[in-house]
C-alpha cells in the first residue's frame, strides 16, 4: 500500500468498496421492508415475521464457515461479485412473486434462504477484504467510514422502501434488482485482487474449516467481544417487531415503518461519522460495555412507548450505542488476526452476527407470540443489561482493553 498517510478515503478501491457497500445495503433494506410488510399483510402474525429471520439464519449458519475458508483460499473480490449476482437473482424472484400476487408465504421464505446463502459468502470475503484496501494505521478509520456509509444506507433504505411500497411491492423489488446489478458493476471496477494463501498441508480439511473457531476460542478478547454482541442483540432484537408496532401499536402505516427502521441507523451513522474523525483513544473496553448497557435501556424504553416521537428517540439511542460496539468488535477482529486467518475469523464473527440478528428476529417473534409484543421487547432489554454485567465479569481482558492500536495478532 503506497498511500500510508492521510485519510483512508484517498484510496480509489476503498472508495469503490464504500460505494458498493452503500448500494448493497440500500437494496437489502428496501427489500427487507417490502418482504416483512408483505408477509405481515398476508398473515398478520408476529411469528411469521420471526420466520423471516429464521429462513435466512439456517442457510447462513450452514455456509458461513465454508465461506470463510473460501475467502482465505480464493480471490475475495471474485467471491463478493458472485454473491452479489446471486442476490440480484433473488430480487428478480421476489419481483416474480409480486407480479403473481401470491397469498402463500413459503415461496418468500425459500427465496430468503437463497439470499442467506449468498450473504454467507459475501460477508467474510468483504470484511476480510477491507484491510487490503488501506494502510494498517488507517484501518480503524476505514471501519468507522464503512460503518457510517452502511448506516446511511440503513437510514435511507427503510424510508425509501416504505414510500416505494405504497406504489406496490413489485416497484420495490424492481428498484432492488436495479441496485443489486449496479453493485455488481461497481465491485467489478475494483483493481485489487486478494492473493490466495497456500493450503495448510499439515491440517485436515475439517481443521482448516474450523480454524477460525479455534482461533477465536484461544483469544479471550475476540471471544468476549463477539459473544457479547451475540447475546446482547439476540435478546434485544426489537427491530424484528417494528411492523407490529407500526401497524397495531403506533398506528403509523408503512411509511411510519420506514421511518422507524431508519431511526437506529440515524443514530449509528452520526456516531460513525464522529468515530471516523475522532476514533476511540482510551478505555475502549469500558466504553463498549457501557454502550451495550445503554442499548438495553433504549430497548426497554422503546418497548414501553406508545408515542411515535419517543419511540423514534429510543431507536436513535439504540442505534448510536450499537455503533460503538460494532466499531470496536470489527476493529478488534481484524487487527488481532493475521491475514491468512482473516477470512475464517471474519466468518466466525459473521456467524455470531447472523445468529444475533436472524435468530434474534425469530426469538422476538416467538416471545411476542407467547407473552405479547410489549413484554417481549422489555424482557429482551432487561436480558441485554444482564448480559453486560455477566460478560464484564467473565471477560476482564476485554473490559480492560485501552488503546485499539495496541491490539496485535499473537507472535
Amino acid at each position: 500500500m503506497s498511500q500510508s498517510e492521510g485519510s483512508a478515503l484517498a484510496h480509489r478501491d476503498f472508495r469503490l468498496f464504500l460505494a458498493s457497500h452503500f448500494l448493497w445495503t440500500l437494496a437489502t433494506q428496501i427489500q427487507s421492508v417490502a418482504v416483512s410488510w408483505q408477509i405481515y399483510g398476508i398473515t398478520h402474525s408476529p411469528l411469521a415475521l420471526g420466520y423471516v429471520g429464521l429462513s435466512q439464519f439456517f442457510p447462513m449458519a450452514l455456509f458461513t464457515l465454508p465461506a470463510g475458508h473460501a475467502a482465505d483460499r480464493f480471490d475475495r473480490r471474485l467471491i463478493i461479485i458472485v454473491g452479489f449476482v446471486v442476490q440480484a437473482l433473488t430480487a428478480g424472484m421476489f419481483l416474480v412473486l409480486a407480479f403473481g400476487k401470491s397469498n402463500v408465504v413459503w415461496p418468500f421464505y425459500a427465496v430468503l434462504a437463497l439470499f442467506g446463502i449468498a450473504r454467507a459468502f459475501v460477508g467474510p470475503a468483504a470484511q476480510s477484504f477491507v484491510p487490503m484496501l488501506v494502510a494498517e494505521q488507517q484501518f480503524p478509520q476505514a471501519v468507522a467510514w464503512d460503518s457510517a456509509i452502511l448506516q446511511t444506507a440503513v437510514i435511507a433504505g427503510p424510508a425509501i422502501g416504505g414510500a416505494i411500497y405504497v406504489l406496490g411491492p413489485s416497484v420495490a423489488y424492481g428498484v432492488c434488482l436495479v441496485l443489486f446489478v449496479t453493485v455488481v458493476l461497481v465491485t467489478s471496477m475494483m483493481r485489487i485482487r486478494s492473493t490466495a494463501h497456500p493450503k495448510e498441508i499439515a491440517l485436515s480439511g475439517f481443521a482448516r474449516l474450523t480454524a477460525g473457531v479455534s482461533y477465536v476460542r484461544s483469544s479471550r478478547i475476540l471471544l468476549g467481544a463477539i459473544s457479547l454482541d451475540l447475546f446482547a442483540v439476540l435478546l434485544g432484537g426489537a427491530t424484528a417487531l417494528l411492523p407490529v408496532y407500526a401497524r397495531d401499536i403506533l398506528h403509523v402505516g408503512s411509511i411510519g415503518l420506514g421511518v422507524l427502521r431508519s431511526a437506529p441507523a440515524l443514530g449509528a451513522v452520526l456516531f460513525g461519522l464522529i468515530l471516523g474523525r475522532m476514533p476511540l483513544e482510551r478505555n475502549t473496553g469500558i466504553v463498549m460495555f457501557a454502550c451495550v448497557a445503554i442499548f438495553g435501556v433504549a430497548t426497554i424504553v422503546f418497548g414501553l412507548s406508545h408515542n411515535f416521537m419517543l419511540s423514534l428517540a429510543a431507536l436513535f439511542v439504540l442505534g448510536a450505542s450499537d455503533m460503538v460496539s460494532v466499531y470496536v468488535r470489527t476493529t478488534l477482529t481484524q487487527l488481532a488476526t493475521p491475514d491468512g486467518m482473516r477470512g475464517r475469523v471474519s466468518a466466525v464473527n459473521r456467524l455470531f452476527v447472523t445468529a444475533s440478528n436472524e435468530l434474534g428476529e425469530f426469538e422476538s417473534g416467538l416471545t411476542a407470540t407467547w407473552f405479547g409484543t410489549v413484554p417481549s421487547v422489555v424482557i429482551g432489554g432487561i436480558g441485554t443489561i444482564a448480559v453486560v454485567a455477566i460478560w464484564s465479569w467473565l471477560f476482564p481482558d476485554l473490559r480492560d482493553v485501552d488503546r485499539l492500536s495496541n491490539v496485535k495478532p499473537p507472535a
